[in-house]
């Protein structure tokens, strides 16, 4: 219990403490539903974080897609020739 209760260095007494306040707050017959709540919540938490990590692992441990095979060198296109418009005379009116 030292370890799960170090970071807010709580003892025994004070644990009883806030037991019976809750006890006290929530009443007893809520207590069955605030726990069963409580460790349902607890449950699809750890799933979420193993399905997570179990898709991290596969996609690490996945091959990598292969490299698209490259393009044959295309056939050389006949030029066209380009011709060059003459410049006409401006005419003024």
């Amino acid at each position: 219990m030292n370890v799960m209760f170090g970071l807010f260095n709580l003892g025994g007494g004070e644990i009883i403490l806030i037991l019976a306040l809750v006890l006290i707050l929530f009443g007893a017959k809520k207590l069955p539903e605030l726990a069963k709540g409580l460790g349902t919540g607890i449950k699809e938490f750890k799933k979420a974080t193993r399905d997570v990590t179990d898709e991290m692992q596969s996609a690490m441990h996945e091959s990598p897609p292969p490299a698209p095979k490259p393009l044959p060198p295309a056939a050389p296109q006949p030029e066209a020739q380009q011709t060059i418009p003459q410049s006409t005379p401006e005419t003024k009116v």
